[in-house]
């Protein structure tokens, strides 16, 4: 055990270290300035040119929009339609794996556009090769494209003295393709490769058993997808049972790998951040903020699955590996913890245990996280979340002095907070409501065999999957049947909101403190990087989530953990 911690420490800090010159390179993308990678543009020239869009028209905050919502609907109907057809591919189908039903097929292409993967079908006998590739691996590239190209223009409007120019969302989404996914893909996918993971187009491969049973063992170009979904922070599993596959994740050296390509890009961009405005201690603070936080579950987490299950244990049966229910040996029960809230902290939503056989706090705090959505997040989006509440504290920091509340020398007045507030809103709304409905028909229909699990953990598996859907996350408690009309249709609407109303939001505050006059800073000006601010921050965090989801976490995980 001890050594699985000091795997932990050892990752946590590597990835750390690695990420604060890897975001001082995601700012030489984002402004343009020469990088190692400018052999690519050519390349980058000739798509703009097919495409004819000019990347250097400036574009102000509604123009950036307007063009992430035009390419996501193109997205969303090219996955759709594959989806429907792809029965009738003339190849990359060695299976002979059907057409999609039409509403897993609608919850699949949102879930896959907005960044999300949550996955109401198994992978390897739901997709073939082709759709495995030209949907599903291709979105997400483009989904964390997406998220990253909203969250520079936040980054250009914090410093900007006019709301004209905020960027060009096409220069930065391909430039978020191919100067940071793709470079980084590719070196993680060739280690994977040389690690033992799969990446080829022959069908399914027929094995002798040690019993001398012959069984037809899945395949595919496993790797890219692999790699795209740790690196984009999207999670989506080539195979169902996603990287607890051996296939998906072959050892303990893998698991290390995937687990830093989960939160690299999301720990770099906070860095970024603080380097793009020239203030490096702003994104220390930032980053502090949220470590503290992470820390606090990976702490809780890695005790409770280390210390086994308490049930097993009256039954007499040895639980000195940890609570080893639905975990693979081969990753051991800490690196499961830790892998469990790096997941839900950056709404990767990939697994390498199944979080419906955690012990019940651990649950709930995977579940807390992404209710919370702030604490690294996905890429671009994670920071796009957390902007959203230093907005809130700075406001609120400013009241409790008697001062007109300031951010980076724009004034933050009540428009500002109005949208702040209506995007913190819609996240619990979202996942409070989705919740109370499927309650209600689960409790009027009996008999509608959703859940494989009664009483609380039943109410949390329901919980879980809509705080899963809004946060853009992907993972679940899998004891939840959620491959019906109902589960996709409704989980398909909430990923949509949840995704594009809280980018939406935080543009429209860019553009406005934009177009405001700088206000110079002076000795009265609330100081963002200082440890009281971080406290009052935290606190809004801490007590937003805490006044919003307390209840249901008490009707769930909560009341779990006490009954045992």
């Amino acid at each position: 055990m001890n050594s699985e911690i000091l795997g932990i420490v050892v990752l946590f800090i590597l990835t750390v270290v690695l990420a604060i010159p890897f975001g001082r390179y995601c700012v030489k993308v984002f402004k343009n300035e020469k990088t190692w990678l400018d052999f690519l543009a050519p390349v980058e020239n000739f798509v703009f040119k097919v495409c004819r869009i000019n990347p250097n028209q400036p574009m102000d905050w509604k123009e950036n929009l307007k063009a992430s919502l035009t390419l996501n609907l193109i997205f969303f109907v090219w996955a759709f339609v594959i989806l429907i057809t792809q029965a009738w591919h003339p190849f990359w189908n060695p299976d002979g794996i059907g057409n999609m039903e039409p509403t897993t097929a609608f919850n699949t292409a949102v879930s896959f556009m907005t960044n999300t993967n949550l996955q109401h079908y198994s992978g390897e006998t739901g997709a073939t090769y082709l759709t495995q590739l030209l949907v599903f691996c291709f979105l997400q590239f483009v989904s964390a494209a997406t998220g990253i190209a909203a969250m520079a223009s936040i980054f250009k409007a914090i410093v900007q003295r006019q709301a004209s120019d905020l960027g060009n969302f096409y220069q930065l989404f391909l430039k978020s393709c191919t100067r940071i996914l793709l470079p980084l893909s590719i070196v993680i996918a060739l280690f994977l490769v040389l690690r033992g993971m799969p990446s080829t187009f022959e069908g399914a491969a027929q094995v002798v058993t040690l019993e001398g049973d012959t069984v037809n063992v899945a395949r595919g170009p496993v790797a890219p997808m692999v790699t795209i979904k740790q690196v984009g922070t999207n999670g989506g599993g080539y195979f169902g049972p996603n990287s607890t596959h051996p296939f998906e994740n072959p050892d303990y050296i893998t698991n290390f790998a995937e687990n830093f390509a989960i939160i690299i890009i999301p720990i770099a961009l906070i860095f970024a951040f603080g380097f793009y405005i020239g203030k490096p201690k702003v994104g220390y603070a930032f980053f502090a903020a949220m470590t503290v936080v992470f820390l606090a579950f990976v702490f809780i987490t890695v005790h409770f699955e280390s210390q086994g299950n308490t049930e097993l244990a009256k039954m007499g049966i040895d639980n000195s590996l940890g609570a080893m229910e639905g975990k693979e040996v081969r990753i051991g029960s800490a690196a499961s913890a830790f892998w469990g809230v790096s997941t839900t902290s950056t709404s990767n939503g990939s697994v390498n245990s199944m979080h419906d056989s955690q012990t019940p706090l651990s649950g709930g705090v995977y579940i807390l996280d992404m209710m919370i959505n702030a604490i690294y997040g996905g890429v671009g989006v994670g920071f796009i979340n957390f902007f959203v509440f230093v907005i809130i504290a700075v406001f609120i920091s400013g009241l409790m002095v008697g001062r007109t509340p300031e951010l980076f020398g724009k004034k933050i007045e009540a428009k500002e907070v109005k949208i702040a507030a209506l995007v913190a809103i819609l996240h619990p709304f979202l996942i409070l409501v989705g919740t109370a409905i499927a309650s209600h028909v689960q409790a009027n229909q009996a008999d509608i065999g959703w859940l494989a699990n009664p009483s609380y953990h039943g109410f949390s598996e329901m919980l879980y999957e809509f705080t899963s859907s809004a946060a853009n996350n992907g993972s679940g408690f899998e004891g939840l049947g959620d491959a019906t009309p109902f589960w996709n249709i409704l989980c398909g609407l909430c990923m949509m909101f949840g995704r594009f109303i809280p980018i939406i939001g935080p543009l429209a505050i860019a553009g406005s403190l934009a177009a405001k006059k700088y206000v110079p800073e002076s000795a009265g000006t609330l100081n963002v990087e200082s440890p009281a601010f971080v406290a009052v921050l935290l606190s809004v965090i801490i007590i937003i989530a805490a006044l919003s989801f307390f209840p249901a976490l008490a009707l769930g995980p909560i009341a779990e953990y006490l009954s045992m």
